[in-house]
């Protein structure tokens, strides 16, 4: 069974994050295929609205730290970047549905999203700071628009997860439901908009989206750049390195 499900349907494509023996860790594959899938939709013009989610028990852990370290994304054209760059350039709506874990990858992929809900059971974490690494898909700027600076810093230096409740409060989701009905009501919104006109959708995404589309890309390259360098840093080198040996990393000496 493939790690990423497509489904198109009545207007509505949703990609299904379907890894759950792994926790929906993301491996290179699965960016490409995620990257692929949200290019298809947006050249499909049957196609009016994207939905990603994963399983009630868990939306995604972030990297799959072993095929990560097998292939490090230090250059533009890799699947990790290819999926990255096409979230702030996707024109038509884009939800999620989370429940369960959302590392890394997993919250700040929300950020672009234009409606996020969110099962009680949802955990949200941005440990970068843990790993010896900087942020990445426009994060250190779209957080803290959306959240204001002291809660932004708050999550991202100490790099401690939180609540459902707290992402509402944040703004990061709209609405916060039973983990066994986040999928249906990312569902039941998305058809809606389906049935909205299209035009009318396309132009108030652009219009909301516009005066901050130029900031997202500096800032997105300024983060791959900085991403890629600190990976050889001796801190990302211990902190993976201890991943891999099944240890805790000693990151205080750095």
């Amino acid at each position: 069974m493939s790690d990423i499900l497509v489904d198109s349907n009545a207007g509505v494509t949703t990609v299904t994050l379907n890894r759950v023996d792994k926790k929906n860790a993301v491996t290179t594959a699965m960016y490409a295929a995620m990257a692929d899938a949200m290019q298809e939709a947006a050249d499909d013009a049957s196609v009016r609205v994207l939905v990603f989610q994963g399983h009630e028990s868990i939306f995604c852990a972030g990297n799959d730290l072993g095929d990560f370290l097998k292939s490090p994304p230090t250059r533009e054209d890799t699947p990790v970047f290819r999926f990255l760059q096409a979230l702030p350039r996707f024109h038509k709506p884009m939800l999620a549905a989370v429940s369960g874990a959302a590392v890394g990858v997993g919250t700040t992929m929300l950020l672009h999203c234009d409606l996020v809900y969110a099962g009680d059971n949802a955990v949200f974490s941005l440990p970068f700071v843990n790993l010896g690494i900087c942020p990445e898909a426009g994060s250190s700027l779209l957080l803290p628009q959306m959240a204001g600076y002291h809660r932004a810093a708050e999550v991202l230096l100490l790099g401690e997860s939180f609540n459902a409740q707290a992402a509402l409060a944040m703004g990061l989701v709209n609405r916060v439901v039973p983990a066994s009905e986040v999928n249906a009501l990312a569902q039941a919104q998305a058809r809606k908009l389906a049935g909205k006109p299209m035009s009318s959708l396309l132009e108030i995404k652009r219009l909301l989206r516009k005066a901050q589309a130029s900031l997202v890309a500096q800032q997105m390259a300024d983060e791959g750049a900085t991403f890629s360098r600190m990976l050889h840093e001796p801190p990302a080198r211990e902190a993976l390195t201890a991943f891999m040996e099944k240890r805790k990393p000693d990151l205080s000496r750095f």
